[in-house]
């Protein structure tokens, strides 16, 4: 019964490691797969597939708290999708945070026959992303090590929120770069009296580390202050749950701040084995691909705020003097960086908050029904677009043609008869 086998809960454990261990060594993978242990927080440890964040490690108040863990690492993201190149002709990848474009063929070990990468095609610019690197003093602000501690980093940032979460309304996403660090700046914010200044604009919400019906709780409560009118700003983690899986849509979302950038924690295990392997087998450089990946991290969390450039907009805040580096900001995804121009870009807390108006008093105006129309379909595209469409599917039913003619297939596409009999790859981020 369960009570028996709950006796060997520790054993099974062992036996799926190894069970796994053996499937995952054959000789096509020996060297993508490798036995590492980690010390990792009890809560990481639920949740193994979550690289931890530097200061996670750093913490002092974790120290003695960690344990020691035993886990098959994948070091090889290709593996996962090879089985798909192999058994099909055409694979599309498409993602909102496929940035840069141009590292994921290398990552993932193919060649693709084409790569795109599209801007956001949008009657209004429904997406305002910024930079600000100083505050009201004009002292730069930034989450390195080195300078997070400083007093004056800690209250620019917390007068930055307040004067930030005074101006926009209903909902507001703060990630942090660590649970840790999000910690220690509420304990400071909290002594120089800015969560009481916070409080007055908007209720604030945490996430829980490691407690997943607690965090479900938080955030149902935040959207109900949302949706009453209060308003609230949700404090959450990169790379954490709420990150990874929740969407901030609508007036829940109206602006997403990053502060800083969330680097993995470059002393771990697994991810030296990883970096490691990158190096010797995908001649990728440590720095890209720690650099690759913080910025994939900020994208998947900014991209929680917008999910129709119809109806929906929000505000996009890097809280960091290093998103103004060219080798960080160009990483970011085209539908960011078309909205940022140079003049968003270094800005201070008041620069900041001044463009944040100006944007919330255009995007209430009515919508432009000639723009609108500009981009939505008419009923003659739709029957263009059904009779092509039918005209596709009766020359496929048809012996002798293998394909669609070119005078059915977009500007730029390449007729199937013409392509090898190879699997074709298409990259894309949208």
């Amino acid at each position: 019964g369960g009570r028996e086998m709950a006796g060997y809960s520790k054993l099974l454990a062992v036996a799926d490691l190894t069970s796994l261990f053996a499937t995952y060594t054959s000789n096509k993978n020996r060297l993508k797969f490798a036995i590492l242990t980690e010390l990792n927080h009890p809560s990481a440890v639920e949740n193994a597939n979550t690289t931890p964040s530097k200061e996670e490690y750093d913490s002092k108040h974790l120290i003695g708290e960690k344990i020691p863990t035993l886990q098959l690492a994948c070091l090889d993201a290709s593996v996962a999708l090879s089985p798909l190149l192999e058994r099909f002709r055409t694979v599309i990848l498409t993602s909102t945070t496929l940035s840069p474009i141009q590292f994921y063929p290398k990552l993932l070990s193919f060649e693709p026959r084409i790569i795109r990468s599209f801007e956001m095609s949008s009657f209004q610019p429904c997406v305002c992303p910024m930079v600000i690197s100083r505050g009201s003093d004009q002292l730069v602000m930034s989450t390195k090590y080195a300078d997070r501690a400083q007093l004056s980093v800690v209250r620019n940032y917390g007068s930055m929120l307040v004067e930030l979460c005074s101006v926009i309304p209903d909902g507001v996403v703060a990630y942090f770069t660590s649970y840790s660090y999000m910690e220690s700046l509420i304990q400071e914010w909290d002594a120089m009296g800015i969560m009481r200044e916070l409080t007055k604009s908007k209720i604030v919400f945490i996430e829980t580390l490691g407690d997943l019906e607690r965090t479900t709780v938080t955030l149902d409560n935040f959207r109900l202050a949302c949706d009453k009118g209060r308003g609230g700003v949700f404090f959450a983690i990169a790379r954490g749950k709420v990150s990874e899986s929740i969407a901030f849509d609508s007036h829940y979302g109206r602006a997403a701040i990053m502060f800083g950038l969330p680097f993995a924690y470059t002393l771990s295990n697994v991810l030296r084995a990883r970096v490691e392997y990158g190096k010797v087998h995908l001649k990728i450089r440590e720095q890209d691909y720690l650099s690759f990946d913080a910025v994939r991290q900020t994208s998947k969390c900014l991209a929680n705020t917008l999910r129709s450039k119809m109806t929906d907009y929000s505000i996009l805040i890097l809280a960091d003097a290093r998103f103004n580096l060219n080798d960080k900001k160009s990483k970011l995804p085209s539908w960011i960086l078309q909205f940022l121009p140079d003049h968003q870009l270094n800005l201070s807390t008041e620069n900041a908050t001044s463009i944040i108006t100006n944007f919330l008093r255009h995007m209430g105006q009515p919508v432009a029904q000639g723009a609108l129309r500009n981009i939505l379909l008419t009923n003659d595209d739709l029957k263009f677009i059904t009779g092509q469409s039918q005209t596709s599917a009766t020359l496929k039913t048809k012996p002798d043609a293998a394909a669609l003619s070119s005078a059915t297939m977009p500007e730029g596409a390449v007729s199937s008869s013409s392509l090898p009999s190879v699997p074709e790859k298409v990259v894309s981020s949208v």
